[in-house]
Parts: structure tokens; C-alpha cells; sequence
């Protein structure tokens, strides 16, 4: 009995060794840290957005945002937010961002309008408190493996938003991305913001190269640019805008993310991919 004593007093004394030594061991520190504090704050959630809405309610987004806006402090993490003016905009319309890792979490969090929730694949539903949590908060969940699927699932969430007057927050790369650029864009985002003929407003993330490596096992305390670009109005174009819809989003997104990613690299030193 005597050594099970000595177990948490060891662990006391060995974990802040390995943070100041290990870039490693901090690495995975934090993932975990973040994955299973996201599930204790899902846990506490819960009760809360069934007593406040009854069941699955867009409105329980509030009580999510509030829940989640402190990790960053936790992680070292440090967002600087510019356009803000772009998303005072009435009425539905669709979010777009790039797309680098499961942070984008905490850069959603914290400038997330009212009324607004997110696309993500169908697997999220079934990661334990997190799943419910978010299915608690709207989120709509598509099966990315069946086109067909995708496509009916944007149709509902199309007429959705005009009925409900919400927003959603689309990741139009479909896929986490860290390779210092921008992936094509699939184009259920667009076909999904003609159909309900509602703007875009595009939202791009530096790149997060100069605080997390994935394959260097490096995650320290960085600095998040997150710039929030001018509306893109959709209304009076058809399905065969579409392409040229997206391409034009792409363009000022990649040209968005690699000036405020190079201005990261300015200010701290050289960005590693």
C-alpha cells in the first residue's frame, strides 16, 4: 500500500520534468490533455443544454462556445481575430474555413456568430461525450463515404436554414490539412449556400506550423491569425456557378492564408513544413 502512495507523488514530480525536458512528452501531454478536457467539458455540458433546450437545439451552440472559450489558455494558445465587422451580417448565411487539425475546434469557438453550427462527417456522432455534445448543438452530420447521402443531407440543410434562420460552418477541403496550403475545395459548401441563395463568408486560420508539428511531435505555445474576409453574395446564381463560386473562394482564401501565415513567420521566425 505503501508504494500505490508513492505512485501519485512520482508522477507529481516526473511529469514537470518531461515538460521542461521533453518536446515529445509535451506533445502528447497536450493531445491528451485537450481530447479528454474537450470530453469532461462535453459531460458537463450535456445536463445543461437538455435543462436550457430540452433535447437538440441550434441555441445550445451558446452554451458550447462559453464551455469551450478557455482551452486556448490552457494550451498556450493565443488567437488574434481581424474583420470581425464581415460577420455582422443578418439573416442565414455559410461559414467556410480551412481545415489543419482538430484546434480548429477552439478558432470556431471563438468567433462563432449566434445561430450558427457546423457540417461534419457522420463518424463524430460516436466519439463518446463529444458526439452528443454536438449532436445536442445541431451539428449537422454527413456520411462523407455516399455522395448521394451528402447531397440530400445539404438539400435539408439548405431549406434548414431558410426556415430556422441559421447559419453553418462548412470545412470545404472535406479533410484535416497541414501542408502549409490549401487543399481543393469540394463543392457541397456552394451548392449548398445557391440553393438556399444565401452569402459566403470566408474565415481562414494561419498556418499553425509555427506551434504544432505532427510529425516533428511539437506542440508549444503559438499564436493563431484568424482572418474573417468581406461576404460573397450567391443570390441569383445556379448550380452552374457553382464552380467559379468556389474557385473565387479558394483564391482569396489561399492568397489570405499565406499572408497571414507568412506575417506569423515574420514575427517569430521561420515556418516549418
Amino acid at each position: 500500500m505503501d508504494v500505490l502512495w508513492m505512485i501519485p507523488l512520482l508522477l507529481l514530480m516526473i511529469i514537470p520534468l518531461l515538460m521542461c525536458t521533453s518536446s515529445t512528452f509535451v506533445f502528447y501531454f497536450k493531445k491528451f490533455f485537450y481530447v479528454a478536457w474537450m470530453m469532461v467539458l462535453a459531460l458537463i455540458a450535456i445536463p445543461l443544454c437538455i435543462l436550457k433546450s430540452g433535447g437538440r437545439d441550434i441555441e445550445n451552440m451558446r452554451i458550447i462556445r462559453f464551455m469551450v472559450r478557455h482551452v486556448k489558455y490552457l494550451l498556450g494558445l493565443r488567437f488574434e481575430v481581424s474583420g470581425w465587422e464581415h460577420l455582422q451580417t443578418e439573416g442565414p448565411y455559410v461559414v467556410i474555413s480551412n481545415h489543419q487539425s482538430s484546434l480548429d475546434v477552439l478558432g470556431l469557438m471563438e468567433i462563432l456568430p449566434d445561430r450558427c453550427t457546423t457540417i461534419a462527417k457522420k463518424e463524430l456522432v460516436y466519439a463518446g461525450t463529444v458526439g452528443l455534445i454536438c449532436w445536442l448543438g445541431g451539428i449537422v452530420f454527413i456520411n462523407r463515404k455516399k455522395t448521394s447521402d451528402a447531397k440530400s443531407v445539404m438539400a435539408d440543410a439548405a431549406k434548414t436554414m431558410l426556415d430556422d434562420q441559421i447559419r453553418l460552418w462548412v470545412f470545404p477541403e472535406g479533410t484535416r490539412n497541414q501542408n502549409g496550403d490549401l487543399l481543393p475545395f469540394k463543392k457541397g459548401a456552394f451548392h449548398l449556400a445557391v440553393q438556399a441563395q444565401v452569402p459566403i463568408i470566408p474565415v481562414v486560420f494561419s498556418s499553425y506550423s509555427n506551434f504544432y508539428l505532427r510529425k516533428e511531435k511539437q506542440f508549444k505555445s503559438g499564436v493563431i491569425r484568424l482572418k474573417i474576409l468581406p461576404k460573397i453574395e450567391t443570390k441569383g446564381m445556379t448550380s452552374d456557378d457553382v464552380s467559379s463560386l468556389s474557385d473565387k473562394s479558394f483564391d482569396l482564401m489561399r492568397a489570405a492564408f499565406l499572408d497571414i501565415s507568412d506575417s506569423i513567420t515574420r514575427s517569430n521566425g521561420p515556418v516549418r513544413h
